[in-house]
This record gives C-alpha cells, sequence and structure tokens, in this order.
C-alpha cells in the first residue's frame, strides 16, 4: 500500500474537480481526502494499491469535465493507513 500526495494546478476550483475526484476514489476503492487550496489549486492525499493509485495520477491529469489541468506535482509515500474512506475537506 502507498500513499500519492498530489497538487493539481490550473482552472481546477469551481469546477466541480473535488466532487470527480472523490468519485474517481471511490470507484478505485482508495482512501484519503480533496481539498481546494488558497492558492487556487486542489490538494489530493490517496492511499491504496500502487495501480490504483497511478490510475488516479492518470485521471488527475484530466481532471473533471470543465476543468483546465495545467500541472501536477507528486509526492508517493508509505500509506499510513490512517482514513477509512475518501473524503472532501474544507479548510
Amino acid at each position: 500500500m502507498k500513499r500519492l500526495d498530489a497538487m493539481v494546478y490550473g482552472r481546477v476550483q469551481g469546477v466541480s474537480f473535488r466532487y470527480y475526484t472523490q468519485q474517481k476514489a471511490n470507484e478505485l476503492n482508495l482512501t484519503g481526502w480533496v481539498a481546494n487550496q488558497p492558492d487556487r489549486s486542489v490538494h489530493v492525499v490517496a492511499e491504496g494499491p500502487t495501480e490504483q493509485l497511478e490510475q488516479m495520477l492518470k485521471w488527475l491529469w484530466q481532471g473533471s469535465p470543465a476543468a483546465l489541468v495545467e500541472n501536477v506535482s507528486t509526492n508517493w509515500q508509505e500509506a499510513t493507513g490512517e482514513f477509512n474512506r475518501f473524503s472532501i475537506r474544507w479548510f
């Protein structure tokens, strides 16, 4: 089990990006969270099998239908197992 910590940049707020990210994570049986950031990026933390996380990363480069993703920065770590579902967070 691994953890994908990703920052998604571009037109990714106000386009249902968090909702679609949660739907994709649930489809892939991943746990973690997604949240908008003050700099207009979106932060995604997901845990699960490497293959599913790679599918999630590929999806993040496309995003929701109205999104325009310009860049995705990633950090791979060992999973902590701290999540029991994938949620949308508000900070």
